[in-house]
């Protein structure tokens, strides 16, 4: 199980370990050891060792790891054993693009309630998803019991939407409004912007 000591830098390696461990499954791959799993992902054998022992051992020396119980673990250490349902709130071209992504489902996520302000959107159904008013937010998602929400909104109205969504009981922001977004600590927030990642990788070029 997580515990508050463990750096949330090394909880965010996990879902990479946990996604080159599942393509090795579906590759018919049985064990792994942390230098092949580290040549996968760009991180060092010694840093994995590490960063997994934070949770207990998983593996023997000399033997490695069985890929398919590596996977099991770190399932249940990121709680991916269940369903986790997502309100999506922002339904422009993004919003719409996520609403029909497919890629949430095979991973244990669903997007279950879609939210906007504009009144020619509301209403209309997009992947199966009826898009209803923002305004219904804090009825709606304690409603369905929903704790995560993804942000598509523009910059300007981000921050008022994720404080409407924080009082609707959203426990976890995936951001992807060009903007930081101040919130209470509890509140766990990932920001997506493509624009800081482009600028990132100029830097390199010539």
């Amino acid at each position: 199980m997580i515990t508050r000591t463990v750096p949330d830098i090394v909880v965010g390696r996990l879902p990479r370990y946990l996604q080159a461990l599942e393509h090795m499954y579906r590759e018919g791959i049985k064990t792994t050891s942390s230098q092949e799993l580290g040549e996968a992902i760009g991180i060092s054998a010694a840093q994995i060792r590490k960063d997994l022992s934070q949770f207990g051992e998983f593996g023997k020396q000399g033997t490695g790891y069985s890929v398919a119980f590596l996977v099991e673990q770190l399932q249940s250490i990121l709680k991916l054993t269940r369903i986790w349902d997502l309100a999506l709130v922002g339904m422009g071209d993004l919003g719409n693009a996520l609403a029909r992504y497919q890629g949430f489902a095979e991973h244990g996520f669903r997007i279950t309630a879609a939210f906007d302000n504009d009144p020619e959107k509301i209403g209309k159904e997009v992947a199966g998803l009826i898009i209803q008013d923002s305004r219904e937010m804090k009825r709606i998602i304690p409603s369905l019991g929903i704790k995560i929400a993804m942000l598509t909104v523009p910059a300007s109205v981000a921050q008022m939407v994720a404080e409407e969504l924080v009082d609707a009981g959203i426990r976890a922001i995936l951001n992807y409004a060009p903007i930081s977004l101040n919130l209470p600590d509890d509140i766990h927030v990932e920001n997506i912007d493509p624009i800081i990642k482009l600028q990132h990788m100029t830097y390199y070029l010539d």
